[in-house]
Protein backbone atom coordinates (compact mmCIF):
# COMPACT_ATOMS: atom_id res chain seq x y z
CA UNK A 1 0.00 0.00 0.00
CA UNK A 2 1.50 3.37 -0.70
CA UNK A 3 2.02 5.80 1.49
CA UNK A 4 -0.08 8.27 0.60
CA UNK A 5 -3.11 5.81 0.73
CA UNK A 6 -1.94 4.66 4.10
CA UNK A 7 -2.05 8.58 4.78
CA UNK A 8 -5.80 8.52 3.74
CA UNK A 9 -6.71 5.11 5.74
CA UNK A 10 -5.11 6.90 9.12
CA UNK A 11 -7.15 10.11 8.42
CA UNK A 12 -10.35 8.24 7.51
CA UNK A 13 -9.87 6.37 10.57
CA UNK A 14 -9.23 9.75 13.08
CA UNK A 15 -12.49 11.41 11.20
CA UNK A 16 -15.21 7.99 11.58
CA UNK A 17 -13.89 6.63 14.98
CA UNK A 18 -15.38 9.50 16.99
CA UNK A 19 -18.28 9.72 19.98
CA UNK A 20 -20.75 9.94 16.75
CA UNK A 21 -22.87 12.03 19.62
CA UNK A 22 -20.27 15.14 19.01
CA UNK A 23 -19.42 14.79 15.92
CA UNK A 24 -21.79 17.42 14.10
CA UNK A 25 -20.75 19.87 16.61
CA UNK A 26 -18.50 23.14 15.95
CA UNK A 27 -14.96 22.30 15.49
CA UNK A 28 -15.05 18.55 16.38
CA UNK A 29 -15.53 16.43 13.78
CA UNK A 30 -12.45 16.76 11.59
CA UNK A 31 -9.15 18.20 13.06
CA UNK A 32 -8.40 20.60 10.13
CA UNK A 33 -10.20 23.45 11.06
CA UNK A 34 -8.59 23.59 14.71
CA UNK A 35 -5.47 23.01 13.09
CA UNK A 36 -6.05 26.36 11.22
CA UNK A 37 -6.71 28.42 14.05
CA UNK A 38 -3.89 27.06 16.09
CA UNK A 39 -1.60 27.74 12.64
CA UNK A 40 -2.97 31.06 12.43
CA UNK A 41 -2.36 31.69 16.39
CA UNK A 42 1.15 30.99 15.46
CA UNK A 43 1.21 33.53 12.50
CA UNK A 44 -0.07 36.16 14.83
CA UNK A 45 2.39 35.51 17.62
CA UNK A 46 5.56 35.63 14.83
CA UNK A 47 3.65 38.61 13.16
CA UNK A 48 2.09 40.56 15.74
CA UNK A 49 4.88 42.35 17.97
CA UNK A 50 6.49 43.01 14.60
CA UNK A 51 3.19 44.75 13.39
CA UNK A 52 3.07 46.37 17.13
CA UNK A 53 6.63 47.75 17.40
CA UNK A 54 6.27 51.22 16.07
CA UNK A 55 2.88 51.67 17.62
CA UNK A 56 1.32 52.63 20.84
CA UNK A 57 -0.29 50.29 22.81
CA UNK A 58 -3.81 49.64 22.37
CA UNK A 59 -5.92 50.73 25.43
CA UNK A 60 -8.03 47.76 26.00
CA UNK A 61 -8.79 48.36 29.31
CA UNK A 62 -12.85 48.26 29.25
CA UNK A 63 -12.36 45.32 26.85
CA UNK A 64 -10.50 43.46 28.91
CA UNK A 65 -12.76 44.08 31.57
CA UNK A 66 -15.39 42.44 30.57
CA UNK A 67 -13.20 39.82 29.19
CA UNK A 68 -12.41 38.32 32.00
CA UNK A 69 -15.36 38.78 34.07
CA UNK A 70 -17.03 36.96 31.25
CA UNK A 71 -13.95 34.16 31.28
CA UNK A 72 -15.38 34.40 35.58
CA UNK A 73 -19.02 33.59 34.41
CA UNK A 74 -18.19 30.81 31.73
CA UNK A 75 -16.05 28.66 33.86
CA UNK A 76 -18.51 28.67 37.05
CA UNK A 77 -20.77 27.97 34.54
CA UNK A 78 -18.22 24.90 33.00
CA UNK A 79 -17.39 23.71 37.15
CA UNK A 80 -21.01 23.74 38.15
CA UNK A 81 -22.67 21.88 34.95
CA UNK A 82 -18.99 19.13 35.61
CA UNK A 83 -20.11 18.76 39.38
CA UNK A 84 -23.70 18.41 38.94
CA UNK A 85 -24.16 16.07 35.52
CA UNK A 86 -20.51 13.63 37.36
CA UNK A 87 -22.84 14.08 40.72
CA UNK A 88 -26.16 12.76 39.31
CA UNK A 89 -24.58 10.39 37.12
CA UNK A 90 -23.06 8.92 40.06
CA UNK A 91 -19.60 9.35 38.69
CA UNK A 92 -16.79 7.55 40.18
CA UNK A 93 -13.58 9.60 40.83
CA UNK A 94 -11.37 6.44 40.64
CA UNK A 95 -12.52 4.89 37.44
CA UNK A 96 -15.30 6.14 35.22
CA UNK A 97 -15.99 5.31 31.74
CA UNK A 98 -17.55 7.80 28.90
CA UNK A 99 -21.12 6.75 28.90
CA UNK A 100 -21.85 7.30 24.83
CA UNK A 101 -25.72 6.92 25.21
CA UNK A 102 -27.99 9.77 24.23
CA UNK A 103 -29.56 9.85 27.92
CA UNK A 104 -30.24 13.54 29.32
CA UNK A 105 -27.22 12.96 32.16
CA UNK A 106 -25.00 11.85 29.35
CA UNK A 107 -25.36 14.44 26.83
CA UNK A 108 -25.22 17.15 29.32
CA UNK A 109 -21.93 15.97 29.85
CA UNK A 110 -20.59 15.69 26.75
CA UNK A 111 -21.94 19.11 25.55
CA UNK A 112 -19.88 21.01 29.09
CA UNK A 113 -16.89 19.14 27.73
CA UNK A 114 -17.58 20.78 24.50
CA UNK A 115 -18.09 24.12 25.92
CA UNK A 116 -14.83 23.55 28.08
CA UNK A 117 -13.19 23.02 24.90
CA UNK A 118 -14.74 25.97 23.35
CA UNK A 119 -13.35 27.86 25.78
CA UNK A 120 -10.02 26.69 25.13
CA UNK A 121 -10.22 28.35 21.59
CA UNK A 122 -11.55 31.57 23.43
CA UNK A 123 -8.75 31.35 25.62
CA UNK A 124 -6.81 32.56 22.77
CA UNK A 125 -7.47 35.80 22.76
CA UNK A 126 -5.51 36.19 26.08
CA UNK A 127 -2.07 36.01 23.31
CA UNK A 128 -3.96 38.66 21.33
CA UNK A 129 -4.81 41.22 24.08
CA UNK A 130 -0.54 40.65 25.21
CA UNK A 131 0.07 41.79 21.50
CA UNK A 132 -2.01 44.70 21.42
CA UNK A 133 -0.40 46.14 24.31
CA UNK A 134 2.72 45.31 23.60
CA UNK A 135 3.20 42.94 26.64
CA UNK A 136 5.65 40.62 24.49
CA UNK A 137 7.22 39.94 28.01
CA UNK A 138 4.23 37.79 28.66
CA UNK A 139 4.65 35.79 24.96
CA UNK A 140 6.86 32.92 27.12
CA UNK A 141 7.06 29.62 26.21
CA UNK A 142 4.95 28.54 28.89
CA UNK A 143 1.97 30.82 27.71
CA UNK A 144 2.22 29.75 24.05
CA UNK A 145 2.39 25.65 24.96
CA UNK A 146 -0.17 25.87 27.37
CA UNK A 147 -2.40 27.72 25.40
CA UNK A 148 -1.51 26.22 21.64
CA UNK A 149 -2.06 22.59 22.97
CA UNK A 150 -5.03 22.78 24.98
CA UNK A 151 -7.01 23.26 22.08
CA UNK A 152 -5.62 20.27 20.52
CA UNK A 153 -5.72 18.24 23.67
CA UNK A 154 -9.61 19.11 24.14
CA UNK A 155 -10.36 18.66 20.63
CA UNK A 156 -9.34 14.84 21.05
CA UNK A 157 -11.26 15.20 24.56
CA UNK A 158 -14.36 15.81 22.81
CA UNK A 159 -13.74 13.96 19.76
CA UNK A 160 -13.18 10.79 21.19
CA UNK A 161 -13.84 10.53 25.13
CA UNK A 162 -16.75 13.53 26.19
CA UNK A 163 -17.29 12.25 29.52
CA UNK A 164 -15.68 9.65 31.58
CA UNK A 165 -12.42 10.52 33.57
CA UNK A 166 -12.32 13.88 31.79
CA UNK A 167 -14.36 15.53 33.41
CA UNK A 168 -12.39 15.61 36.83
CA UNK A 169 -9.58 18.11 34.16
CA UNK A 170 -12.60 20.34 33.19
CA UNK A 171 -13.82 20.69 36.43
CA UNK A 172 -10.76 21.29 38.39
CA UNK A 173 -9.36 23.92 35.66
CA UNK A 174 -12.89 25.46 35.56
CA UNK A 175 -12.52 26.17 39.38
CA UNK A 176 -9.01 27.57 38.96
CA UNK A 177 -10.06 29.65 36.02
CA UNK A 178 -12.69 31.44 37.83
CA UNK A 179 -10.14 32.60 40.31
CA UNK A 180 -7.70 32.93 37.15
CA UNK A 181 -9.87 35.06 35.69
CA UNK A 182 -10.67 37.23 38.59
CA UNK A 183 -7.40 37.93 39.43
CA UNK A 184 -7.03 39.16 36.19
CA UNK A 185 -10.00 41.16 35.97
CA UNK A 186 -9.36 42.65 39.29
CA UNK A 187 -6.01 43.91 38.08
CA UNK A 188 -7.74 45.16 34.72
CA UNK A 189 -10.03 47.62 36.70
CA UNK A 190 -7.25 49.87 37.80
CA UNK A 191 -3.69 50.16 39.60
CA UNK A 192 -5.73 51.04 42.89
CA UNK A 193 -6.78 47.34 42.82
CA UNK A 194 -3.24 45.71 42.94
CA UNK A 195 -2.80 46.54 46.85
CA UNK A 196 -5.52 43.88 46.97
CA UNK A 197 -4.29 41.42 44.61
CA UNK A 198 -0.74 40.03 46.99
CA UNK A 199 -2.19 36.23 46.40
CA UNK A 200 -0.60 35.96 42.75
CA UNK A 201 2.03 33.61 44.40
CA UNK A 202 -0.98 31.61 45.70
CA UNK A 203 -2.96 31.39 42.43
CA UNK A 204 0.17 29.75 40.86
CA UNK A 205 0.60 27.31 43.70
CA UNK A 206 -3.37 26.62 43.05
CA UNK A 207 -2.82 26.00 39.32
CA UNK A 208 0.43 23.54 40.43
CA UNK A 209 -2.08 21.91 42.61
CA UNK A 210 -4.42 21.17 40.11
CA UNK A 211 -1.76 19.51 37.35
CA UNK A 212 -0.39 17.33 40.59
CA UNK A 213 -4.16 16.14 41.11
CA UNK A 214 -4.75 14.95 37.65
CA UNK A 215 -1.18 13.36 37.59
CA UNK A 216 -2.19 11.29 40.40
CA UNK A 217 -5.70 10.21 39.20
CA UNK A 218 -4.29 9.46 35.53
CA UNK A 219 -1.44 7.88 37.30
CA UNK A 220 -4.02 5.41 39.42
CA UNK A 221 -6.11 5.04 35.92
CA UNK A 222 -2.64 3.85 34.10
CA UNK A 223 -2.07 1.14 36.55
CA UNK A 224 -5.89 -0.13 37.21
CA UNK A 225 -8.12 -2.29 35.21
CA UNK A 226 -10.34 0.88 34.20
CA UNK A 227 -12.44 0.84 30.84
CA UNK A 228 -11.48 3.99 29.99
CA UNK A 229 -8.56 4.48 26.75
CA UNK A 230 -5.22 3.75 28.25
CA UNK A 231 -3.95 6.16 25.26
CA UNK A 232 -5.33 8.80 26.41
CA UNK A 233 -4.49 8.84 30.04
CA UNK A 234 -0.72 8.33 28.77
CA UNK A 235 -1.21 11.55 27.06
CA UNK A 236 -2.67 13.10 30.31
CA UNK A 237 -0.06 12.09 31.94
CA UNK A 238 2.62 13.15 30.16
CA UNK A 239 0.59 16.64 29.68
CA UNK A 240 0.40 17.23 33.22
CA UNK A 241 4.12 16.44 34.03
CA UNK A 242 5.04 18.84 31.00
CA UNK A 243 2.82 21.69 32.62
CA UNK A 244 4.12 20.32 36.46
CA UNK A 245 7.88 21.26 35.24
CA UNK A 246 6.94 24.62 33.33
CA UNK A 247 5.34 25.98 36.12
CA UNK A 248 7.25 24.79 39.13
CA UNK A 249 9.61 26.91 36.86
CA UNK A 250 7.95 30.03 36.38
CA UNK A 251 7.32 29.80 40.29
CA UNK A 252 10.56 29.33 41.42
CA UNK A 253 11.91 32.38 38.73
CA UNK A 254 8.79 34.63 39.34
CA UNK A 255 8.67 34.08 43.67
CA UNK A 256 11.62 32.53 45.23
CA UNK A 257 14.82 33.22 42.59
CA UNK A 258 13.33 37.16 42.90
CA UNK A 259 13.14 36.91 47.10
CA UNK A 260 16.43 35.53 47.18
CA UNK A 261 17.85 38.55 44.97
CA UNK A 262 16.28 41.05 47.34
CA UNK A 263 18.21 39.26 50.33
Amino acid sequence: MATWQKIKLFYQGVLENGDKRTDGWLLVYSPVPITCIFLCYLLLIWTGPKLMEHRQPVNLKPVLIVYNFAMVCLSAYMFYEFTVSAWLANYSLLCQPVDYSHSPLAMRMAKVCWWFYFSKVIELSDTVFFILRKKNSQLTFLHVYHHGTMIFNWWAGVKYVAGGQSFLIGQINSLVHVVMYLYYGLAAVGHHMHKFLWWKRYLTSLQLLQFLIVTIHTTYNLFTDCDFPDSMNAVVFAYSLSLIALFSNFYYQSYLAKKAKKI
